[in-house]
């Protein structure tokens, strides 16, 4: 009788969330071709992080609570004091 292989249960991690483990392998010459394209996609996905945290910060400053009394700009030019 076949084992059948067993899924493995991921339910607590959110589907986005990847966890990657590197292992450094020396090699002579460095495949600086590899190096490269590693350090430019963990620069751009700081980037990323850093805009949506940015991204959220305005839009949490941009809500303004209820009862909030801000200056608005009256028909005929006259401002609201």
């Amino acid at each position: 009788m076949a084992h059948a292989k067993k899924k493995r249960n991921n339910s607590s991690r959110s589907s986005e969330e990847r966890r990657y483990t590197v292992r450094g392998v020396r090699r002579d010459p460095v495949d600086v071709s590899k190096l490269s394209k590693a350090l430019i996609g963990l620069a751009m996905a700081q980037a990323e992080r850093e805009a949506q945290a940015e991204h959220a910060s305005r839009s949490a400053d941009d809500v303004e609570p209820e009862g909030s009394t801000r200056h608005q700009s009256q028909p005929g030019g006259v401002e609201d004091a």
